[in-house]
Formats: structure tokens, C-alpha cells, sequence
């Protein structure tokens, strides 16, 4: 999945809940939902919508594929191509979201320097990230990667722009509790 542009599939019901445009990262560990959930805001807002795996060069993809975990180097291109798509949205300046692990604090400063980003945290369990693994196929991250990703993993601090939001629950709950989360930051 790449970008999705659902402005033009926005009834009036969706386009006027009361959110003001926000450039979010819905971020976390591969397994979390992050596509589910940000495909989701991004549709009821009518938000462009960018799925931050299908920026990775293809070196990345292949590592990753073969087991390999992406060292600092591996994505450092890979978020500067993330934060030039934030960088566009802002300018168009109706709201966007994008899916990026974002796992260490400096890959997040990379993402929002100078942009009003805001990081939208899924948190869950390792035991649920794991069955969820085990039971997703075609997605070119293996779950025996999963342990890597939960050791590289800084949890945003709260003096970084993060919204936590638990994503154990089923997926129109998790957006619902977003979506609300959003109309109270006005």
C-alpha cells in the first residue's frame, strides 16, 4: 500500500467531527496495527494517508526479508524520504498521516524537525505483537525480527509530541479513542 488520497470519499458526516488538520506518525513496533489505524484516521478525516513501509529502498526490504535487522545507516535515507512526504502535507496543509516505526528518539527528531508533527504511539504486549506476527502473511518483515525491534525501541518521552493509545483493543475502538483524542486537542 503506498498513498492514499480519500479526500474525495469524505461524506459530510466524516469531514466535520471537529479535528483540525494534524501531521500525525502513527508509530511502534511492526505488528502493532499501524496501517489499520492510520488508514482508518486517515479516511474518517480525509487525510492523505502514506504507508511508511513502501518508501524503504529496496536494499532495506531485501535485508529485512532475509531476517536482518536495519542498522542507524539502513534508515537514515529511508526517514529523510518519510519526513520530505511530511514536509509536502504541511504545505498542503489539510492533514496527513503516515506509518513509521519511528523506534528510537533520533529517528523521531529526524521525522518532525522543524514540522508540527505528532507521534501517535500503539502499545501493545509482546505476546499479542507476537501472535499477531505469527498469524500475518505477505508482509515482508519477518516476526523473527520482532525481538530486535522491541530491544531498539525508546518509548517517546513526555516531552516529545506522542499521543498513547493502547492497541490491543478491536480496531474501530482504537480509532474512536484516537479520533477523540484529536477534537480534544483544539
Amino acid at each position: 500500500m503506498g498513498t492514499l488520497n480519500p479526500a474525495q470519499a469524505v461524506t459530510e458526516d466524516t469531514a466535520d467531527i471537529g479535528v483540525k488538520p494534524h501531521y500525525l506518525v502513527v508509530m511502534g513496533v511492526s505488528g502493532t496495527g499501524k496501517t489499520t489505524v492510520a488508514t482508518g484516521v486517515a479516511t474518517r478525516l480525509g487525510w492523505n494517508f502514506q504507508e511508511g513501509d513502501a518508501l524503504h529502498p529496496q536494499s532495506n526490504v531485501d535485508k529485512m526479508s532475509a531476517g536482518k535487522p536495519l542498522t542507524d545507516e539502513d534508515r537514515a535515507p529511508w526517514l529523510e524520504l518519510c519526513r520530505d512526504w511530511l514536509r509536502e502535507q504541511v504545505k498542503l496543509g489539510k492533514g496527513a498521516v503516515l506509518t513509521c516505526s519511528a523506534l528510537k528518539r533520533i529517528y523521531r527528531d529526524t521525522l518532525a524537525k522543524g514540522l508540527p508533527v505528532e507521534f501517535v504511539h500503539l502499545q501493545i504486549s509482546p505476546d499479542v505483537l507476537t501472535e499477531r506476527m505469527n498469524q500475518r502473511s505477505g508482509h515482508f518483515m519477518p516476526p523473527s525480527l520482532l525481538p530486535s525491534q522491541l530491544a531498539t525501541l525508546e518509548e517517546p518521552g513526555d516531552d516529545e509530541p506522542v499521543i498513547r493509545v493502547s492497541g490491543e483493543a478491536p480496531p474501530p475502538l482504537i480509532l474512536e479513542k484516537l479520533l477523540s483524542r484529536l477534537r480534544d486537542k483544539k
